[in-house]
This record gives C-alpha cells, structure tokens and sequence, in this order.
C-alpha cells in the first residue's frame, strides 16, 4: 500500500513540477503537448489508484466480515436510524433553503433593506439538517 502511495505522489509531484516549470521558463506549450502530458498524469495516477484498491479489497471484506459477525441486529438498526435521520434532515433542509432562497432573492431585489430579515430565514432552514445530525449523533452515542 506504501507503494502505490508513493508512485501517486511521486506522479502528483512531477505534474506540479512540469506545470511550474512552464511557468517560470514562459514556455510556449502547445494544446495537443499540454493534454498528452496531462492525460498520461490523470492515467497513470487512476492506474495506480486501482492497483491500490485492488490490495485494499481483500483486507475490506474480512473486516466486514468481522464487523458483521461482532454487530447485533438491535445496532445495525440504530445505524439505519442514524443514517435515516441525517438523510431525510438534509432532504427537508434543501427544499427548505430552496424555496426561502428564491424567495428571499425575489424579496431582496425589490427591497434590499430587507436582506438581514431573510438571511435569518435561510439559516432557520439551514438549521433543519443540523438538527438531523444532532439525533444521528445522539443515536449513535447509544449503541
């Protein structure tokens, strides 16, 4: 894993490195160059990404497998509760911020006197999603 760690980096480093040096030198490079040199950085590097998950996967599923054996239903419930009232919290939250933004908006530009008032609108709905994670939190402290 160490390895393909330090070939992502060293990949990473030589783009940055090649990028710099095109800059301070005002070297004139030409689309088709700049996409080649590009395109064999974003290759090698997702080559080297999927040779690391490739490692990763075995070691993943045995501690699945652990987990799942050492996890009761009464937890793997609490989880799907947690999760749930993050998720709908943020759902209802967006609609929220949806509707009292544009509305906020079409109020703001025929009274920008107005705009203090509606951003504490938006953050009452923003506030929503917070509330979620407060529950998921206070859920997951319990298992």
């Amino acid at each position: 894993m160490k390895t393909f760690l330090i070939i992502a980096g060293i990949i990473a480093s030589l783009t940055v490195i090649l990028g710099i040096y095109c800059f301070i030198m005002k070297k004139k490079v030409s689309k088709s160059g700049l996409k080649k040199s590009l395109g064999f950085s974003v290759s090698s590097f997702v080559i080297t990404l999927l040779g690391a998950i490739t490692i990763l996967i075995p070691d993943m599923v045995m501690a699945a497998e652990t987990a799942a054996q050492e996890a009761s239903s009464v937890s793997g419930i609490g989880f799907i509760a947690a999760a749930l009232s993050t998720g709908l919290a943020t759902i209802g939250a967006g609609y929220a911020v949806g509707a009292v933004g544009s509305s906020a908006l079409g109020a703001v530009s025929e009274d920008p006197k107005i705009l203090g008032k509606t951003l504490i609108f938006v953050g009452l709905a923003e506030g929503i999603a917070i509330y979620g994670l407060i529950i998921s939190i206070m859920i997951l402290g319990r298992l």
